[in-house]
């Protein structure tokens, strides 16, 4: 019987859940055979670790564009100037180093009847099985006028990096007394919570740096994850500079104009002085050319292997998949890996998969000492991930002792999903 997920136990062990189950698999792989990882994020790197440990035999080959992968997860504070980008930044020396192949190029083509990945130099790889791990891309035919150039006027900050940091010299160069506007998609999106730590974050700094700011907050949904949380902090720390319009009262984005940046909403137009633009999400775009996508942009998937409903011998990971109850986050991706891995090592070995149950956890930090936590156990219920006993989130009325050892935890928890993935 599996422990409940506590705070402690979660950070401390990051997808300790999944790991168990996949481990015994894992530890007595036999055949070799040649998997292509394409995706070099927590999802992606954290299955091909995983395979590389399963046995020295397999052939474990992973794709990805960039040499360096800068995370998202802790990328508000970088928004906020509580910490430098060079913090978020990890490289795959230390994958390589255990028996990985490191392809630093953009997938480009798959063919899944040959079964061979082609790169973005022309170079194809063979496998036998394939994990896609893209993370997401942007359906911007749901966001009229977010195309082109417009991130770069209305920076949407949702994948780590140079939009990071755009976001940043926004907020800095804005004067003391104006707006900062975020408008948030309807889910499924990456990470339900980060916005509303976003929106928070960016008010510490205003409070600190310019008082007679606001954020505002333009929101495709009614209720969110940690709602009372977050309210309540936003309250106790920040008073009324963060106005939030729900779903109801007219807050969803319908389009938007970045050569003056404006914002239109289904009751209003807004002109912020910083327009932070969070397009609707759907799976990397290598997913649809895989054929792994269906109509709503996603990756269905068998949750026991995280093989494709749509493709035979391609698996999904991480925020690309149709996950159900599982939340697309760093943690959920990391260890629907290492589930994955273990999956297609009895796969090999013509051993049925054992069913995974895996371990969602999610930090926010809201300002510096204040934190809160929510974690969930998650198993295969018919197609998909439904959340089970076990979970725990922070209690409202928590006292700031506590609110400042999240916090703490926060930082352990960062520490450890990415030494446990790339280091």
């Amino acid at each position: 019987m599996n422990a409940p997920v506590t705070r402690r136990n979660a950070v401390l062990g990051i997808a300790v859940a999944a790991t168990s189950l996949a481990a015994p698999s894992i530890l007595r792989a036999q055949s070799a055979g040649r998997v292509v990882v394409v995706g070099g994020g927590f999802g992606g790197a954290a299955c091909a670790r995983a395979l590389a440990r399963a046995d020295a035999k397999l052939q474990v080959t992973l794709i990805e564009p960039n040499q360096t992968y800068i995370s998202c997860p802790f990328s508000n504070e970088v928004i906020a100037g509580l910490r430098q980008i060079e913090a978020q930044q990890f490289g795959y020396d230390k994958l390589a180093a255990g028996g990985i192949s490191i392809v630093i190029q953009a997938a480009t083509g798959i063919d899944t009847q040959t079964r061979r990945v082609t790169t973005g130099d022309g170079t194809t790889f063979g496998y036998d099985r394939l994990v896609l791990s893209p993370g997401i891309d942007f359906h911007l035919e749901a966001l009229p006028g977010y195309d082109g150039v417009a991130p770069e006027t209305m920076p949407h900050g949702w994948k780590a990096g140079a939009q990071t940091l755009l976001l940043r010299r926004q907020l800095e160069a804005m004067a003391d007394g104006g707006t900062v506007a975020i408008a948030i998609p309807a889910n499924p999106s990456r990470c339900p919570p980060a916005p509303y730590e976003r929106a928070s974050l960016i008010a510490h700094y205003l409070r600190s740096s310019k008082p007679r700011s606001k954020v505002l907050v333009l929101d495709a949904k009614d209720n969110f994850s940690q709602q009372r949380l977050f309210e309540k902090a936003w309250k106790e720390l920040y008073g009324d500079m963060i106005e939030r319009v729900a779903l109801s009262q007219g807050g969803r984005v319908t389009s938007v104009d970045p050569t003056t940046r404006t914002i239109v909403t289904e009751f209003g137009n807004y002109t912020p002085d910083v327009a932070n633009v969070i397009p609707p999400q759907r799976a990397g775009r290598i997913a649809a050319i895989a054929g792994a996508a269906d109509a709503t942009g996603w990756c269905p998937i068998d949750p026991v292997t995280f093989e494709s409903k749509l493709v035979p011998n391609v698996h999904v990971v991480g925020d690309a998949c149709l996950g159900g109850g599982i939340p697309k986050s760093a943690a959920a991706a990391s260890a629907q890996g290492k589930a994955c891995a273990g999956a297609i090592v009895n796969l090999f070995a013509g051993r049925a998969p054992e069913t995974p149950r895996l371990t969602g956890l999610c930090y926010n930090v809201v300002a510096p000492g204040y934190g809160f936590s929510l974690a969930g156990n998650y198993e295969p219920r018919g197609d998909i991930f439904a959340e089970v006993e076990g979970g725990t989130t922070s209690p409202v009325d928590a006292p700031r002792e506590l609110r400042a050892r999240e916090a703490d935890e926060a930082e352990r928890w960062f520490e450890t999903i990415t030494a446990d993935t790339f280091g």
